[in-house]
């Protein structure tokens, strides 16, 4: 456990932004004890690339200003929540800052609640954070550590909200919702608006207390019943609900809404820059009202907004998302295609490419597009400097090398990374009969077809020069076999193994090879904006998102792992899937090896 960095002696930030001048600025001018951020998901969904940015944004400024970032958990929905995405969530965060920022990952005690203290006269409430601890110091301490969860402080919200009653700046309202509605869209006070202290005092504990139905009455602020911004006229802070909680089960039976609850939870923490993307800049003016009138003693928080992360030929609505996984478009919220990070991390994408994409794609005031095409540079560029070669065949057709000897194998040597010298190589058999690619042959070629044709040669790889003789087919004329002939000397170190071939192609040893279910991925959508112009994003779903083939791989590909990268060579970068077993290999195209779809927007 680490102690908290004074702000003097703080990094510089890495990337530079609006949003991280003014920390800086508040670092000079000692602002605050420390910088305390936070990333504060509802646990309604699973986190996304748009949430990756924030992430990377809200720990980066923890980690280069030596501050801290809380994991919270902004439950205040029972009805949409489930313990099944706050578990979901806790393993994107620790997969994504793991081994960057997670020092500066900020948890509390497991079932913490706030700490009440004396400020400057007035009683007070904190939770301290415990941060600078591994995960795996985490896994094996007696204290065990959660994140922070918005309904450990049901008990201090409430009394705010008591606060408010007393001090004549909110009300219980008895409106229908329909009709509320229609009087705040027109700036028209609710009749209920001028209710005395006592009586809101006594309704609202009445509504704690489970006295009335769902629906029936709210508490509302008092603030101002025609002002510009409709978010502050007379805006919702509770509501009945009668649904079990997550973490509080039945306890109660009424709940903050998201805005009430969300600046408090930030007072509470101790948070100095609340950072949101910007719909919630209109939200801003309720954020300060609500801390400004409650008379609390501590610095208060202030929030920041910047434009969120949108993708092109991408869906990070959650509620279109949803939409995906029920209609059973895709196989479930980590099905490799969407932009769920479970999803991407199944697909085989690291934790570095994806951070070190969203922690540089720039904090600005201005929604954008951002070209997907930025992403996936940044995955290979990532997967070119790890990734293992190995040589697999995905169509596969059969080649006999006629004049190599019958039962003869020899071991030829294979570079793993020829951008990593330390990687060292391997051995791979060659035999008599290989599998080539079905692209690689051609009966009647292109023109600057520099690969395998009738009387033509081509260079396998690690191996021999080869020349096609024979082609053979069915009666129905399909392709059989091709029947080739090797220049025995034009190995590495033969008489002839400087002669110059413009084509070399990959191979596996027929004899040798396994094996493997290849599942290869690509963008789940043809245009760029799915819902531009108002259309159903459903109908410009790629049918070509998802093909499965079974391939011919190199032999060394049986001891493949979960945590290694793989470049099958001249087709694309592969991971093991979740799905592997003993005897069954599966493995998912993280991406291509080159931009396929620039290429195509080139030709149209």
């Amino acid at each position: 456990m680490s102690t908290p960095t004074n702000l003097e002696n703080a990094a510089p930030a890495a990337p530079s932004d609006f949003i991280r001048d003014i920390v800086a600025a508040h670092v000079s001018e000692h602002k605050y004890p420390r910088v305390h951020t936070r990333f504060p998901p509802e646990p309604n969904g699973y986190l996304h690339i748009g949430h990756a940015k924030s992430i990377c944004l809200n720990f980066g400024i923890a980690r280069e200003f030596g501050g801290i970032c809380n994991l919270r958990m902004d439950d205040t929905n029972p009805t949409k929540e489930d313990i099944e995405y706050v578990e979901s969530i806790q393993a994107d965060v620790n997969w994504l800052i793991g081994g960057w920022a997670e020092d500066r990952l900020g948890l509390k005690q497991n079932g913490q609640t706030p700490e009440a203290k004396m400020v400057d006269g007035k009683t007070d409430f904190f939770v301290p954070p415990v941060f600078g601890t591994s995960e795996e110091e985490r896994k094996h301490s007696a204290v065990k550590l959660e994140p922070f969860y918005a309904s450990d402080y049901f008990d201090q919200i409430y009394e705010f909200a008591v606060a408010l009653i007393q001090k004549g700046k909110a009300f219980v309202c008895d409106m229908p919702p329909d009709q509320m509605d229609d009087y705040r869209r027109n700036g028209k006070a609710s009749p209920f608006r001028d209710r005395s202290v006592a009586e809101n005092l006594d309704l609202f504990t009445r509504m704690k207390n489970d006295e009335f139905p769902d629906g029936t009455r709210v508490l509302r602020a008092k603030i101002e019943v025609d002002a510009a911004n409709i978010w502050m006229r007379d805006p919702l802070i509770y509501r009945i609900k009668h649904a079990d909680h997550h973490q509080t089960g039945g306890k109660w039976c009424i709940y903050p809404m998201y805005d009430f609850a969300h600046c408090l939870s930030d007072y509470i923490e101790g948070i100095t820059h609340s950072i949101c993307t910007l719909e919630f800049e209109v939200h801003r003016p309720l954020y300060d009202w609500i801390l400004e009138s409650l008379d609390l003693p501590r610095p208060l928080p202030h929030q920041y907004e910047f434009a969120k992360l949108i993708p092109s030929h991408t869906i990070v609505s959650k509620r279109k998302l949803i939409t995906l996984v029920q209609e059973k478009i895709v196989t479930g919220w980590d099905d490799p295609r969407l932009p769920t990070i479970s999803g991407i991390r199944r697909r085989g994408v690291t934790a570095e490419a994806l951070r070190n994409f969203a922690y540089n794609i720039g904090v600005t005031k201005y929604i954008s597009l951002t070209d997907v095409a930025v992403y996936e540079h940044a995955i290979r560029d990532d997967l070119n400097k790890r990734a293992q070669r190995r040589l697999a065949v995905l169509r596969p057709i059969k080649v006999v090398i006629t004049n190599y000897p019958e039962g003869q194998v020899e071991e030829l040597n294979a570079i793993n990374n020829p951008e990593n010298p330390i990687s060292g190589g391997r051995k791979l058999p060659f035999s008599r009969e290989l599998f080539i690619e079905r692209d690689d042959f051609a009966e009647v070629p292109p023109p600057k077809f520099f690969r395998l044709k009738p009387g033509g040669e081509v260079r396998l790889k690690y191996a021999y020069i080869i020349k096609c003789e024979e082609v053979i087919k069915d009666t129905a004329g399909n392709l059989v076999e091709l029947r080739c002939t090797a220049d025995l000397d034009s190995k590495t170190g033969g008489a002839t193994s400087g002669r110059k071939i413009k084509g070399t192609i990959h191979w596996v040893s027929a004899a040798h090879c396994v094996d493997a279910e290849v599942r290869l991925y690509d963008r789940l959508f043809t245009e760029a904006e799915p819902e531009k112009d108002g259309r159903d994003f459903k109908s410009v779903l790629n049918p070509h998102s998802l093909e499965v083939l079974t391939a011919k791989c190199e032999p060394s590909l049986k001891e493949a792992s979960l945590e290694e990268r793989y470049q099958f060579e001249r087709l694309a970068y592969f991971a093991l899937d979740l799905d592997s077993q003993p005897g069954k290999l599966v493995f998912n195209r993280t991406i291509t090896l080159k931009d396929a779809w620039a290429k195509e927007a080139q030709k149209s």
